[in-house]
């Protein structure tokens, strides 16, 4: 009995310890490590995720959607779960357009995927069947992939930089994302839970470009058949607000198909298009009159050792005939009266040789050499196009400054911006740059090139039936690696339309096109062009001005709080002693863009040297420089490296 009884006290004793254990472990458990177990279960079955912001939309400037983000779906599919597999396979393959084949064959994995990415329309009809599991994403959607790409340009993703409006606009576009915590399941799927929802995501800016989509589509079209028409290597086509500087249409193609930034990025030697350039330095510098003539040499001048021919013979001529038939000769002997400074300044003023500043990522300079730096011959060959380089920008940029009255405007490819909730943060304003010419010389030069498009000028087969144009044409032979290319030329045409009022300047660029000459292939695509803009009745083109009707300058939404006044009140002549007045503005502090674009407006050529704020500049501000001159800008590591 006593054995019994103390056998069943230690088993009392066990019992009792067994149960002070487990009270102390489950205490350890809930009390002392509570928090971290806690932790641990959570983390194992939630997960905190960044929600992504929708990317702001791009749009023209009508509203038509060039570039939009759209939510899209993958599709995830647990045959465990599924109550009635025949069902679900019909209705996935029905509505993910999949073949049931497919779907049966992935059925036998633990958890079937289909990437997709599917639209919301499709994915709808599945989010009722049990097993179905949705995961979303955002992406950009482009309508038209192919439409004016080298303008839109593409975000960056892996492997792949960002271009385009998509590049320069990012920080607009890219909205900030907002952060969630999911659930998750053993197999690691996410469950949304919204009443975990920490932050919403704030979608980007929409931004609305100066491109009419409608002007666009004609430009596009037309350009891509004349490649084809005319056997030409490729082509360019930019269509210009001379009023405002706002891009209206901007196309570039190659003969494979391919659609290069070619417009903002490469350069070619204008041709004849620049007479314009020497004309007007003539006309604002009075070195030429109405009734002046030179002798055409029956189409052939020998200068020194240089032999400069015309393709027409001609007698004597004025620089309206120079211009109208487009004379070599006439123009060389006309330009000869301009000093080197004088040719050098009218060309720079017309923005030769610097960025305009548009907002593209990469944009050529071009080239023009400072007149220390020119050989004897270098005066008569920038007369008619050669020794200079330009981009079709730049072109279109000088030749607006003619239309709008000699003064240049900054070219610029956004029309306004919005924030997310619809309020306009940005509207562009016409931005002037410099006055070029005098009035005056603006309309002799634009009365000038009527005369191009007349029956017997160089520009005839651009000319339409009910209104008139203005416009010069321009051959020149293509460069290549080791000199001109025999037989190469490159064919492009300058317009304003209408003539006599110009809302559009229009530059046409064809390489190596059949036959050869602008008046074959780069003017009768500018009529081309002109004839659809006029059918479709586009919005690029304001009617009531092309009837005569003039609309007064304040009503027009882009000329308002009085910038047309002030910018016409500008002197006409700079000063005498304009060469002693330019000195180096203090830039310090600022960023290298803003600081390169005061400089460039000033006509001054700028280089960069390291990153950073800028620490100092070389000449030093307020040293009195000419035009065209090299500014250094050092930045702070710069500075430091020095």
């Amino acid at each position: 009995m006593p054995k019994a009884a103390l056998r069943l006290q230690a088993v009392r004793v066990g019992f009792a310890v067994a149960v002070v254990l487990l009270v102390a472990r489950a205490a350890h458990i809930q009390i002392v490590k509570g928090a971290f177990y806690e932790d641990t279960a959570r983390s194992q079955r939630t997960e905190r995720v960044e929600l992504p912001a929708p990317r702001g939309n791009i749009y023209d400037r009508n509203g038509v959607p060039l570039a939009l983000t759209q939510t899209t779906f993958h599709v995830g599919v647990a045959p465990g779960e599924l109550r009635d597999t025949t069902t679900a396979v019909e209705a996935i393959a029905q509505h993910l357009g999949l073949s049931t084949r497919r779907i049966r064959q992935q059925f036998r994995r633990k958890y079937a995927y289909f990437h997709g990415p599917f639209s919301s329309s499709q994915v709808a009809p599945l989010r009722e069947i049990r097993g179905v599991h949705l995961t979303s994403e955002l992406t950009r959607f482009y309508p038209n992939p192919d439409f004016a790409r080298a303008v839109l340009g593409r975000p960056a993703a892996p492997g792949r930089p960002a271009s385009g409006i998509e590049r320069v606009l990012d920080t607009l576009l890219l909205g900030r994302p907002g952060s969630a915590v999911v659930l998750r399941d053993q197999f690691g799927r996410r469950y949304e839970s919204p009443s975990r929802l920490d932050a919403f995501p704030v979608p980007g800016h929409d931004v609305f470009l100066t491109i009419d989509a409608e002007l666009q589509d004609i430009v596009e079209q037309s350009l891509a058949e004349a490649i084809d028409r005319l056997d030409a290597i490729a082509g360019d086509v930019v269509v210009m607000d001379p009023e405002t500087g706002e891009l209206l249409a901007v196309a570039s193609r190659r003969a494979d198909g391919s659609a290069p930034a070619s417009v903002f990025t490469s350069v070619f030697e204008p041709g004849s298009t620049a007479k314009l350039f020497a004309a007007a330095a003539l006309l604002e510098h009075e070195l030429v009159g109405r009734n002046d003539t030179v002798w055409g040499e029956e189409g052939r001048y020998t200068l020194g050792s240089r032999v400069i021919e015309d393709e027409t013979p001609e007698g004597w001529m004025t620089l309206r005939d120079v211009i109208r038939r487009s004379s070599n000769i006439g123009i060389v002997k006309f330009a000869s009266r301009l000093t080197r400074e004088q040719h050098f300044e009218q060309l720079r003023d017309f923005g030769l040789g610097t960025p305009t500043g548009v907002e593209f990522p990469v944009e050529s300079p071009g080239i023009l050499l400072k007149p220390s730096r020119w050989t004897r011959w270098s005066a008569a060959s920038l007369s008619f196009g050669y020794e200079v380089a330009v981009t079709m920008l730049q072109l279109a940029y000088a030749y607006a400054a003619i239309a709008n009255d000699g003064i240049l405007l900054h070219p610029t490819l956004v029309s306004s911006v919005r924030s997310p909730d619809g309020k306009e943060v940005y509207r562009h304003r016409p931005e002037p740059v410099r006055r070029v010419m005098s009035a005056t010389v603006a309309r002799e030069l634009r009365s000038m090139l009527r005369g191009v498009v007349e029956e017997d000028g160089t520009g005839s087969t651009a000319a339409l039936v009910r209104y008139e144009v203005a416009g010069k044409t321009g051959t020149a032979r293509r460069a290549g690696p080791d000199g001109y290319i025999p037989g190469s030329t490159t064919a492009s045409f300058v317009s304003m339309f209408p003539a006599d009022d110009p809302q559009l300047v229009i530059v046409v660029k064809l390489d190596d096109p059949r036959g050869g000459f602008a008046r074959t292939s780069a003017a009768p695509l500018t009529r081309s062009v002109l004839e659809q803009v006029l059918a479709a009745q586009t919005s690029a083109l304001d009617p009531a001005r092309m009837q005569g009707v003039s609309s007064s300058p304040l009503s027009r939404p882009v000329l308002q709080d009085g910038v047309v006044p002030y910018v016409v009140a500008w002197p006409s002549k700079p000063k005498a002693n304009a060469e002693l007045e330019r000195r180096v503005p203090d830039v310090l502090g600022l960023s290298f863009r803003r600081a390169a674009r005061r400089l460039h407006q000033m006509g001054l050529r700028v280089r960069i040297e390291g990153r950073g704020p800028i620490r100092s500049i070389l000449p030093a501000p307020g040293t009195p420089v000419s035009n065209g001159e090299l500014i250094t800008l050092v930045g702070e590591e710069g500075h430091a490296n020095r």
